[in-house]
């Protein structure tokens, strides 16, 4: 009997609700670090292969995609148990990784190769392989699912693709040496940031046009990483060289501020929330968590060697 009420007793006790968590790809230690959103502290390390960079999340929370440079492929990591599922072959020298909206589909920037290569998950089965500009980086896939945005650094421009069949549907020049792109919440503008240009070009999604180009820094800054905030009335940009990070108004077009965090920014991303900012420092070897709020860095975390990109993992989808 008092066995039983021991059971009962702790059949009532809660479980620990698991908080949200940020990862982290390490690029020299060929691993990534996932880190604690309430802590600040490294709470695992996932070795995954090597050279990773890149990074995205399944659409329902549960897989975290690193783009492995010197493997030419991309690793899946469970979230839940923070372990290696398994790799895909991608093609040659994969930078960055981008998922579908139904989470079926990965897209990669093949860096080397000057292409695009899109991998169907269930079967491993290459899609396409589509030339893009040369040397192509950041790669984002509009909301809706329909195009694929790819930045070509030598080429200063960016390639637009048909999701499906990898068919190009237009070119647009933007800033010298684009690194990174990312789109506004309803898919209508895409933003690319231009390394060398030192500058931010909006561009009409739908129309593939410049809309207006939003200068960065001091010129001696090196725009890298770009994370939109929730609502899309702000972006946050990394400004490389900068130590810092500039804050867009996108009704402006105008920097509203910066805020100082670790040394040569790569990766940004953004909670859903709004509240916090992480920036992977490749310089300083750790990532900046930044109060939006109060525009200012509150922690800086040690990752290991050369972080590049940083991912926020809300908790997975029921």
């Amino acid at each position: 009997m008092r066995l039983g009420g021991l059971a009962l007793l702790v059949c009532l006790i809660p479980a620990a609700a698991r908080a949200d968590v940020v990862f982290a790809s390490d690029e020299r230690g060929d691993d990534l670090r996932v880190l604690s959103s309430e802590s600040h502290q490294v709470v695992a390390t996932v070795p995954v292969g090597k050279r990773p960079r890149g990074l995205c999340l399944s659409p329902d929370r549960k897989t975290v995609f690193a783009a492995l440079g010197d493997e030419d492929a991309v690793a899946l990591v469970d979230v839940a148990s923070r372990a290696l599922l398994r790799k895909v072959p991608v093609g040659r020298d994969p930078e960055q990784v981008a998922v579908s909206p139904d989470g079926k589909v990965i897209y990669v920037s093949n860096e080397a190769a000057s292409t695009a290569t899109a991998v169907e998950l269930a079967s491993g089965r290459t899609l396409f392989v589509a030339p893009v500009g040369t040397e192509p980086e950041g790669i984002a896939v509009a909301p809706d699912g329909a195009r694929v945005y790819v930045t070509g650094e030598s080429t200063d421009d960016v390639t637009v693709l048909d999701a499906r069949s990898g068919k190009v549907l237009g070119r647009l020049a933007v800033g010298a040496r684009p690194r990174w792109v990312a789109f506004s919440p309803d898919g209508r503008k895409a933003f690319v940031t231009a390394e060398v240009g030192g500058t931010l070009s909006i561009l009409d999604a739908p129309a593939i046009r410049l809309r207006a180009t939003v200068p960065i820094g001091n010129g001696q800054t090196k725009p890298n990483g770009v994370a939109v905030a929730p609502g899309g009335k702000r972006l946050y940009l990394a400004e490389g060289r900068g130590a810092a990070v500039s804050v867009v108004d996108l009704a402006a077009l105008s920097v509203v501020t910066r805020i100082a965090v670790g040394e040569r920014p790569w990766g940004v991303a953004i909670s859903p929330d709004g509240k916090r900012l992480y920036t992977a420092n490749g310089g300083s070897d750790d990532v900046s968590v930044v109060d939006t709020a109060a525009a200012k860095a509150v922690a800086r975390i040690p990752v290991g060697k050369k972080p590049y990109g940083v991912l926020y993992v809300p908790e997975p989808k029921p």
